[in-house]
């Protein structure tokens, strides 16, 4: 489901996208992500909203924006210094850096702290009508409302590669789900994060969401809201702050994804290489978290999958995006369209947050995989929808770990 403010859609019996944003995933074409000095303020749901003192690390003096960034925002015709001094804010679609290239993603030391990240509860998808099929030949009956279930705590011991994604977008600071997955260029040391296009790009109408962070093991001893107001960095983040070097999307996300999915829903993925806030220790992503799940291409078509599991943070009412959880079902097809790939649908009560949260089944290799991830699904039917990856999937994961494999 993209990041939506779901709590306005309750009980209006539409759908709503969990996780993230239209997907726009083209085979082998690269997506950056966009840049930002300084973001809103946490909770400021105004793109207008000067940064308070906890939105920026020392000011913005001490933001010293690289050159290779430099020149490309001066290709966008941004001036770099202006830009620095706050014109990140204007988020005019004729300065939302949109296309695959364009997406670039500075560090911003402290950005994301403990009430930044806790006070960041909007998923970005909107409403969709319960019944979605555009091929009712092909779409399987809606499935039965599926209650998520709560992870044991600590999630770590279960689902090391689950997390919880950041990102700040002209409504205000936005939250995803997203899991580390297994790097063929680097096999053992993953910097890897698959999530949903949803949660990276806004699609047909806009461009590269930013100051994208991911934090693995969100909250990861379940700590009480409550509590979470005096938690500290360390309790919220055990394994630390990891930003997005570089995203990449289906071009036919960024082409035909809407708030509500669009014709970008099959294609609604995305994969992200991220990097240590603090700093590298010389150890991965992977290697720190202690897993990374390997990405099924090839995974059975629905009659053949006994079950897949989606996990998620879900943060749209009744719950607050504080607390992981999950569903498994057997899964049904949905299908939008007859010229677009089907999709799999699973009953499940999860909403909007648990956008980009891995699925995992029992891929072609006998092994838990990665099948899918969190796309669309609806605030009162009862479940979500996740795209089959294929070809076009393929295309992004291989774009992204052939970028470094040389690193």
């Amino acid at each position: 489901m993209r990041p939506t403010r779901q709590s306005s859609a309750e009980g209006t019996g539409r759908s709503t996208r969990h996780g993230g944003f239209p997907v726009a995933a083209a085979l082998g074409l690269t997506a950056a992500l966009a840049l930002t000095a300084t973001a809103c303020g946490p909770g400021d749901s105004s793109a207008d909203s000067k940064p308070s003192a906890s939105a920026v690390s020392g000011g913005t003096d001490e933001f010293q924006i690289p050159d290779d960034v430099r020149q490309q925002l001066k290709k966008h015709g941004i001036d770099p210094d202006k830009w620095k001094n706050g014109e990140w804010r204007n988020w005019d679609k004729d300065k939302w850096l949109r296309e695959a290239k364009d997406y670039v993603n500075p560090i911003i030391q402290g950005l994301w702290d403990p009430d930044r990240m806790r006070k960041a509860d909007k998923p970005p998808e909107k409403t969709v009508p319960n019944d979605i099929s555009g091929d009712k030949g092909v779409t399987d009956p809606a499935p039965a409302p599926v209650k998520a279930a709560a992870v044991q705590a600590p999630y770590h011991q279960s689902l090391p590669e689950l997390g919880k994604l950041f990102f700040d977008s002209p409504e205000g600071s936005m939250v995803c789900s997203a899991t580390v997955v297994q790097d063929p260029a680097h096999p053992g040391k993953s910097n890897l994060v698959w999530t949903a296009g949803h949660c990276v790009h806004a699609g047909a109408k806009g461009g590269w969401y930013r100051n994208i962070a991911f934090v693995p093991s969100y909250n990861n001893t379940d700590l009480a809201t409550s509590q979470l107001q005096k938690a500290t960095k360390q309790q919220i983040a055990p394994y630390g702050v990891y930003w997005a070097d570089w995203a990449q999307t289906s071009q036919q996300w960024i082409e035909g994804g809407g708030p509500t999915g669009g014709q970008g829903a099959p294609y609604d993925f995305a994969v992200l290489h991220v990097t240590p806030e603090k700093g590298s220790n010389g150890k991965s992503l992977e290697e720190t978290v202690g897993g990374a799940l390997p990405v099924d291409f090839n995974a059975p078509a629905v009659p053949k999958i006994a079950s897949i599991t989606a996990n998620g943070y879900p943060a749209a009412p009744p719950y607050d995006g504080q607390k992981l959880f999950q569903c498994k079902d057997r899964p049904g097809r949905l299908s939008l369209d007859a010229s677009l790939p089907t999709m799999y649908r699973l009953g499940c009560t999860m909403t909007g947050g648990s956008s980009g949260g891995g699925w995992i089944a029992t891929g072609s290799g006998g092994k838990p995989s990665l099948v899918s991830n969190t796309s669309i699904g609806p605030v009162t039917a009862g479940w979500l929808a996740g795209p089959r990856l294929g070809k076009e999937a393929k295309g992004v994961y291989d774009s992204v770990s052939g970028k470094y494999a040389g690193h």
